[in-house]
């Protein structure tokens, strides 16, 4: 157990908070998270808190406001009670996606939500492959931003015969994701074109490479829902793909989504436990669930002994 360290947990990720307190051989603090009747959300921590070096594991997943918001109130909580050090450890930042002005008159909402992590008093932000990288500006604290890649490729290469796979990139935004991991998997990439008609729609277009008779995964950050994936997938036969796979760190899978996954020709979906999946993994048998507790309980322990994290940006 290190000394002066504290593991706090809202109600997103009980069950990866759980496992990172295991992984520093610690528990989680003790916090009380209610509502009020008229849905007003009250917290309270229940040990001394003075001094300490405090990390807080909340994934602002659905419903993101609510979970924004409790994360919030315990940063602030934590504050007023003196707490050495804050961190928020946010293995999935909601919002993210709206991180610049695309048509006239709307908000940057992921710049909006870092501006109030900041007032409340977090010194420091942990977080797991952002949607985009700028957002780590959109601080004016320490942001260190995590990524699952190793997580996702050792599964990838226990499960797949990388002669002949290829690395498939949904649009155009994707490629360079895709090309990190072709190239540590030693296998070739293709481009799904896609037009997007409007959000959470799109028409797909082309494929891009030769996918004929080879082994396909689909490789993305986010599935949300996953009208983009489904598509792909469809493409990506149509044009003599032996199978496919998918993988995603975020699992966000909203609306219709499993239903999608479940009708489309995706064979497995490779997801990891950045925002609680719940009932979906019984829903959806595809579903292959990695954690990423390793890769933020280390982190954790790095930040906590002040010691170098670069090792593991890789």
């Amino acid at each position: 157990m290190l000394k002066g360290l504290k593991i706090f947990s809202g109600s997103s990720n009980r069950e990866l908070a759980t496992e990172v307190a295991g992984k520093l051989n610690s528990q989680l603090a003790d916090v009380t998270l209610s509502t009020f009747s008229d849905g007003e959300i009250m917290v309270r921590i229940n040990e001394n808190v003075r001094g300490s070096d405090v990390f807080v594991i909340q994934s602002t997943s659905v419903p993101v406001n609510d979970h924004l918001v409790e994360l919030l109130l315990m940063v602030d909580a934590l504050k007023r009670a003196s707490a050495g050090r804050i961190t928020a450890v946010i293995p999935y930042y909601g919002y993210a996606r709206q991180d610049r002005k695309v048509q006239p008159r709307v908000p940057i909402s992921a710049k909006m939500v870092a501006d109030l992590i900041n007032a409340v008093g977090t010194n420091r932000v942990l977080t797991v492959d952002l949607h985009a990288g700028q957002i780590q500006g959109f601080f004016n604290i320490p942001v260190d931003n995590l990524y699952a890649a190793p997580v996702l490729l050792d599964y990838m290469n226990e499960q797949f015969d990388t002669d002949n796979l290829v690395i498939v990139s949904p649009d155009a935004g994707g490629v360079e994701r895709a090309r990190a991991f072709a190239k540590r998997l030693n296998c070739t990439i293709a481009i799904v074109d896609k037009r997007r008609e409007k959000a959470n729609e799109c028409e797909i277009m082309n494929v891009i490479g030769d996918v004929q008779d080879k082994d396909t995964l689909l490789l993305d950050d986010m599935v949300d829902t996953a009208g983009t994936m489904a598509q792909a997938a469809s493409a990506l036969m149509s044009k003599g793909a032996r199978r496919v796979s998918a993988a995603c760190t975020h699992a966000v899978l909203s609306g219709p989504a499993v239903e999608r996954i479940n009708n489309s020709p995706i064979e497995h979906l490779i997801v990891t436990n950045t925002i609680a999946l719940d009932s979906k993994k019984e829903q959806c048998s595809k579903l292959k669930v990695l954690s990423i507790a390793p890769i933020v309980g280390e982190a954790i322990k790095r930040i906590h002994e002040e010691t170098t994290l670069s090792t593991l940006f890789v």
